[in-house]
């Protein structure tokens, strides 16, 4: 209506006709007129504006016709009578009635009144509906056609699927069950780090079932209103009620399911009401038959008890991190879609990702694919997994940072403290790669596989880690004869791991069997005024253990290094001269240097000196540097 105004508005005021026609002052006119130049006129009433027609012969400005605005309403009677004495011909034009100016003057404003009053009730009945939709639940409801992931695209967890198995198998085939008397649990508890694959499990449940599945987040329960969450559960019971057989899984249990009445300010009354309602739905005064509710978390401690009793969720499911033969299978499914080298070993990829979850190995192999198109090859290799693992341990490298002569003579020898500590002592995990190159926050790294994964961790094992954590502090002094900053986070580390031994572990002979674990969390309202629970006197003798395991192994790393020299040197000089080594280099390094020969004796240090290896062990080839 506005741009019809405008057009309007325009037309009126534009000079008529589009013709061709001089332009003249009232005066003018009247001039032409009275000399006998003047044919005809035409007189608009409703403007005054004048046009007409010269006589022949006559010209203004090279044109015949022309146009001059007079007075609205009608022309003076002097005018009139000269316009009569002259003979011009007269045609008057009546004041048109403008009926869409009338419109867009009188109506539009009534019109766009009426239209914002409508436009204002159908939003309040908008927002009245959404307030009186605002408890129904926000659940989405799966169809047996609907999921495409089954137990097939769950790699490794062979015994989680075999229990899951059973309850899909309850819900397809309950006469089974019921003829012996057999009762499904109620509740299954998928407990697990994050990214282990729980809410994978659980739409792999929705791909097998063949039944209604039905999945809604924790926080989905949550708003500012108390008893919205509470009604959200009653309708998502509901919901699920009118499909049974069905299932129900809710992601993150913990955002509703934390403890009652615990907190620094007490309890949370919405969340609270919303915990209530579903104990009440799970296993209250009417029973629930044919719903078998999953949930997934990975903070189990913080559930309120009433949850977790039998009849609700009484079987909880660990969800693990992977283990290595896991770990193989998974990447080997992550592998289907990418275009893998020849010369990637899965089995090494799997051994060198211990601590990785499934989703930190999908995040690994897609980092690789991102390496790879960098280098712009056709196809993921070793090396752009070797380049994605520092990359997601380490972070990036940085290149841009330069180091002084003098500082990398430093990272270098600090480096190779580490290595040649790795290799010599005969229970620390074996060197994979040492490098000099500034890659995240560390200015050089020293990074070990293992060979197997362990489960159990033995006090010899501890202590050498403890002793290649110090290797590259000690081989500092040894070298320079001054310490650095470089060993913060070395020292950071052997701490912790040696107050881990005092504390928790029992591997003191002062402390004896005893162990203190780390207090609880203070949200969760247990021990907040409980620090510790030892004396004063107790913590002096665990600080006095902690310092004298430490110098302990400070002393044997200084030991085992100064027997070492001649490797130390040799692996520095290479680390200089090459920035970056793989493990079979240094073991070749340190043999050269060390005069050791391939398939003889290995020199291996253990806490009470060094000492002959097993004359059976086998090395591998010695490693010549090259010019």
């Amino acid at each position: 209506m506005g741009v019809l105004a405008i057009g309007w508005l325009a037309w009126q005021s534009a000079p008529g006709g589009g013709t061709e026609r001089a332009d003249l002052d009232y005066s003018e006119f009247l001039a032409a007129v009275e000399d006998g130049r003047v044919a005809e006129i035409k007189y608009d009433q409703s403007n005054g504006r004048i046009t007409g027609k010269l006589a022949e012969g006559e010209q203004v400005d090279d044109k015949s016709e022309f146009a001059t605005d007079g007075q609205p309403g009608g022309l003076p009677d002097a005018d009139i009578e000269l316009l009569n004495e002259n003979g011009v011909g007269r045609n008057y034009k009546p004041p048109s009635s403008d009926l869409l100016g009338t419109i867009l003057v009188y109506i539009l404003p009534f019109v766009l009144i009426i239209g914002f009053f409508v436009w204002m009730s159908r939003r309040a009945q908008g927002q009245m509906g959404a307030v009186m939709n605002i408890g129904r639940s926000r659940a989405k409801v799966y169809s047996t056609e609907k999921p495409k992931t089954t137990f097939a695209d769950v790699a490794g967890y062979e015994s989680v699927k075999e229990e899951i198995k059973e309850v899909v198998d309850f819900l397809k085939f309950p006469g089974r069950f019921k003829e012996i008397g057999a009762r499904i649990p109620k509740g299954v508890l998928l407990v697990g780090p994050p990214g282990t694959g729980k809410t994978l499990i659980a739409r792999a449940v929705a791909g097998e079932a063949g039944v209604p599945f039905v999945s809604v987040t924790g926080s989905d329960f949550m708003e500012m209103f108390v008893g919205v969450g509470a009604a959200r559960v009653r309708d998502l019971f509901q919901t699920a009620k009118k499909q049974a057989p069905a299932i129900i899984f809710v992601d993150e249990l913990d955002s509703i399911g934390r403890k009652r009445g615990a907190g620094l300010g007490g309890g949370h009354d919405e969340r609270e009401q919303t915990l209530n309602q579903m104990l009440a739905e799970m296993d209250g005064f009417e029973a629930t038959e044919g719903i078998v509710m999953m949930a997934a978390t990975n903070r189990p401690d913080v559930l309120d008890p009433a949850l977790l009793r039998p009849g609700r969720f009484d079987r909880q499911v660990l969800v693990p991190l992977p283990t290595q033969s896991e770990r193989l299978e998974i990447l080997r499914v992550h592998f289907r879609d990418k275009r893998i080298g020849d010369d990637v070993d899965a089995d090494i990829v799997a051994r060198g990702t211990p601590g990785m979850s499934g989703a930190d190995l999908a995040n690994l192999v897609n980092e690789a694919a991102l390496f790879a198109v960098r280098r712009g090859a056709t196809e993921v290799q070793a090396i752009d997994f070797e380049d994605a693992r520092d990359r997601v341990l380490m972070g990036l490298k940085r290149e841009s940072m330069a180091l002084t002569e003098e500082e990398k003579e430093v990272v270098a020898y600090h480096e190779a403290g580490h290595a040649t500590c790795a290799y010599v002592l005969e229970h620390a995990d074996p060197v994979h790669k040492v490098t000099i190159l500034p890659t995240g926050m560390a200015l050089g790294t020293t990074q070990q596989l293992p060979l197997e994964e362990r489960h159990i961790y033995r006090r010899e094992y501890i202590t050498d880690s403890l002793v290649v954590r110090l290797g590259g502090r000690v081989s500092e002094q040894i070298v320079f004869g001054h310490l650095s900053t470089g060993a913060n986070n070395d020292l950071v580390g052997c701490t912790e791991l040696a107050r881990k031994m005092v504390r928790e572990w029992g591997m003191s002979d002062r402390i004896g069997p005893m162990a203190w674990g780390t207090q609880g969390a203070v949200f969760l309202g247990e021990d907040l005024m409980h620090t510790r629970d030892y004396s004063d006197e107790t913590a002096r003798v665990i600080d006095e253990e902690v310092e004298q395991i430490l110098r302990d192994e400070e002393d044997r790393c200084r030991k085992v290094l100064t027997e070492h020299r001649p490797g130390l040197e040799s692996v520095a000089r290479a680390l200089l001269e090459r920035e970056t080594l793989d493990g079979a280099e240094v073991i070749g390094l340190v043999d050269e240097a060390m005069g050791f020969k391939a398939g003889g004796p290995r020199r291996v240090a253990h806490a009470d000196g060094v000492t002959e290896a097993d004359p059976e062990e086998p090395l591998p080839p010695p490693f010549t540097p090259s010019d």
